[in-house]
């Protein structure tokens, strides 16, 4: 039986490498759920964060400058929560929430009924 040179071993360490992460770039990023609310960015940023917190989640970041939260439910498989909140003037805020279950992304639908419990949060429900 022929023994593999190290050049061989090298190439195959090489190939199987290029391989896995050709695996990790296949997942698809999450796609955000974005909803306008007529409430300031500050107040829409605070109760996002503090209804995460109700609903069991970790808040592992959050930023109130940059308007980003992140938020993990550490139960399995893991949930993990990412908040977007931007001003757009005249008191008015764009809420951008993104989910991820077990390192896969949510469909943007299941998060529908999160953005409507803000709304009702923010008291601006129909």
């Amino acid at each position: 039986m022929k023994r593999l040179q190290w050049g061989t071993w090298r190439r195959l360490g090489c190939l199987a490498m290029v391989v896995g992460l050709a695996g990790c770039a296949a997942t698809p990023p999450p796609e955000p759920r974005e909803l306008t609310y007529a409430v300031p960015a500050e107040t829409t940023f605070r109760q996002a964060v503090e209804l995460m917190m109700e609903q069991g989640y970790v808040v592992r970041y959050a930023d109130l400058d940059l308007g980003r939260a992140e938020a993990t439910l550490a139960r399995w498989p893991e949930y993990r929560l990412q908040l977007q909140v931007d001003d757009q003037g005249s008191a008015q805020s764009r809420v951008s929430v993104m989910a991820q279950r077990g390192g896969q992304a949510l469909p943007p639908y299941l998060l529908d009924p999160w953005l409507v419990a803000l709304q009702r949060r923010l008291g601006v429900a129909p």
